[in-house]
C-alpha cells in the first residue's frame, strides 16, 4: 500500500538523516558556566540565568514541576529562574514568527511547523556536543524524522510520538461495527439524537480524505512552496468526487461542526458521542465516558458506492530552542530535560500522551492505553505531512465552505482549482 511505503521510507530516511546530523558550538567565558557543556562542573562564579518556556495550557502545572526539578538539579551550577507562558502547540509557529527575537527561549510545537520555523531562523540545531546522538538513540526513528530538516540536522527534541488523529466514541452508544463507517455511525448518532464531529476547516484533517485515495500535497523541491493535486484525478477518482463525499458527511443531520474546544465541551455536555480527535483529548474522554471510552481507527467514507479507509497524519510534538536565546546552552539543557524518559512518563501519566522515548513507550501502561492503541493502529493508514505555509490558509477557507455544506452552490471543480492555486502560490 502506498501509505505504508511512504511511512517505511520516512522511517528509513530518518535514520540516515539522524546519523548525518550535526551542529555548531559556542564559546565559553573563563570561570563561568554558561550551560554549553552537557555535563558541567561547579563554576567559580554562579550566574543568574532566566529562561522563558512556552507550552500548552493543559501542560502548565506539569511543566512547572519539571522546571522546578531542573532548577534543583542544577542549583550547584547556576541560579536559574524559569518563567512559563501559555502557547498552544498548534499555533506556536504563528505567534513566534511575528517576532522571533521576542519569543520564548524554549517552546513546544507540532512537528508540521518545523520546516517553517527553521526556514525563518526560529530554531537552533542541536549541537553534537550537547547530546545530539543521545536524542537520536533514545527516541523512535519516526519522531526523530519529524524533528529533522532537509539539511539533515535535528532541530528539536521529540516529546511525543502521537500527533495524529483517530476516532473517539462512547461505547454505550455504539457497537464496534457502528463506528467502522461514517454512514453507519451518523445513522446511529441520529437515532440517539446526538452528534458526531470532525474539524473540516483544516488541511491537517482534510488530508485524511484525499490521501486515502492517492492524492498528494507536499513540499516542493525549493523547500518552501507546496505541490498539491487535489483538483485532479488519481486512480480514476476525481478530487470533485472526494469533495462531494466530504460535503455529504457535513450535511448529515447528526454531523456537528466543532472546533477542538467545542468537541471537548460537547463530550462534557453529552451532545457529542463520537468524533475525530487525538490523544490530547483522551484525558477528558476518559474522565467523562469512563469505561465506555472507546477509540479506534478512522471510519471509512463512501465514494462512488465503495467504502474508502480514511487516513491520518504521522506527527509528533517537539520542543525547540530559539537561536536568539541569550542563554542558549541552558535553554538546550532545559529542552533536553523536559523531553527525557522520566518526564515523558510523567506526561503520559498526566495527559495520556504517547511517548517518543523508546523505553518510556515500552511500558505495559502505554501499550494498553485506549487512545495510544488506537493511534498506533491508525499508523497503518497514515503518512508524514510536510507542506509549505500557504497550504494552511487556503485549505482552511476551502474547508470552511465544505463544513457548511457549500451553501452558495459553488462549482466544486472551481472550488478545488481556487484552493490549489492558493496552496501552490509561491512564497515570497
Amino acid at each position: 500500500m502506498k501509505l505504508r511505503k511512504l511511512v517505511a521510507l520516512a522511517l528509513a530516511g530518518a535514520m540516515v538523516l539522524s546519523l548525518a546530523a550535526c551542529g555548531g558550538g559556542s564559546e565559553k567565558e573563563t570561570g563561568k558556566n554558561n550551560g554549553d557543556d552537557k555535563n558541567p562542573t561547579t563554576p567559580a562564579v554562579k550566574e543568574d540565568v532566566t529562561l522563558t518556556l512556552w507550552g500548552a495550557e493543559n501542560d502548565q502545572t506539569l511543566l512547572r514541576e519539571m522546571c522546578d526539578a531542573f532548577i534543583e538539579a542544577n542549583k550547584d551550577y547556576v541560579n536559574l529562574t524559569i518563567e512559563i507562558g501559555v502557547e498552544s502547540e498548534s499555533t506556536a509557529k504563528d505567534t513566534i514568527l511575528k517576532d522571533v527575537q521576542a519569543s520564548a527561549d524554549v517552546y513546544s510545537f507540532a512537528s508540521d511547523q518545523l520546516n517553517s520555523l527553521v526556514a525563518a531562523g526560529a530554531l537552533m540545531a542541536i549541537p553534537e556536543e550537547m547530546g545530539l546522538q543521545d536524542v537520536i538513540d533514545r527516541n523512535t526513528a519516526g519522531s526523530v524524522a519529524t524533528a529533522t530538516y532537509t539539511d539533515g540536522k535535528v532541530y528539536a527534541y521529540p516529546r511525543t510520538a502521537d500527533n495524529g488523529f483517530f476516532l473517539f466514541y462512547d461505547k454505550s452508544k455504539f457497537s464496534e461495527d457502528d463506528v467502522k463507517s461514517w454512514s453507519a455511525m451518523l445513522a446511529k448518532a441520529a437515532e440517539h439524537g446526538k452528534s458526531v464531529t470532525m474539524q473540516m476547516n483544516s488541511g491537517w484533517y482534510l488530508h485524511g480524505f484525499y490521501d486515502a485515495v492517492g492524492f498528494d500535497a507536499g513540499l516542493a523541491e525549493n523547500g518552501k512552496d507546496t505541490v498539491c493535486n487535489w483538483n485532479g484525478t488519481v486512480n480514476g477518482i476525481s478530487g470533485v468526487q472526494v469533495t462531494q463525499a466530504i460535503i455529504d458527511i457535513c450535511k448529515h443531520s447528526a454531523f456537528q461542526v466543532a472546533s477542538d474546544s467545542e468537541f471537548v465541551t460537547g463530550i462534557k455536555e453529552g451532545t457529542i458521542i463520537a468524533g475525530v480527535s487525538g490523544v490530547w483529548n483522551a484525558a477528558t474522554a476518559t474522565e467523562v465516558w469512563g469505561e465506555n471510552f472507546g477509540a479506534t481507527i478512522l471510519p471509512t467514507f463512501t465514494l462512488n458506492g465503495e467504502e474508502k479507509q480514511m487516513c491520518s497524519v504521522m506527527g509528533s510534538k517537539l520542543v525547540g530552542v530559539n537561536p536568539y536565546s541569550k542563554n542558549a546552552g541552558w535553554a538546550l539543557k532545559l529542552a533536553d530535560w523536559i523531553t527525557n524518559e522520566e518526564n515523558q512518563i510523567k506526561s503520559f501519566e498526566v495527559n495520556q500522551t504517547g511517548p517518543s522515548n523508546i523505553k518510556a513507550a515500552s511500558s505495559d501502561a502505554v501499550k494498553t492505553n485506549t487512545a495510544i492503541v488506537a493511534f498506533t493502529a491508525q499508523q497503518e493508514f497514515a503518512s508524514l505531512q510536510v507542506v509549505g505555509d500557504n497550504f494552511w490558509g487556503a485549505t482552511e477557507s476551502f474547508g470552511q465552505i465544505l463544513q457548511t455544506g457549500n451553501p452558495d452552490g459553488i462549482d466544486l471543480q472551481t472550488l478545488l482549482d481556487n484552493m490549489v492555486a492558493g496552496v501552490t502560490a509561491p512564497i515570497e
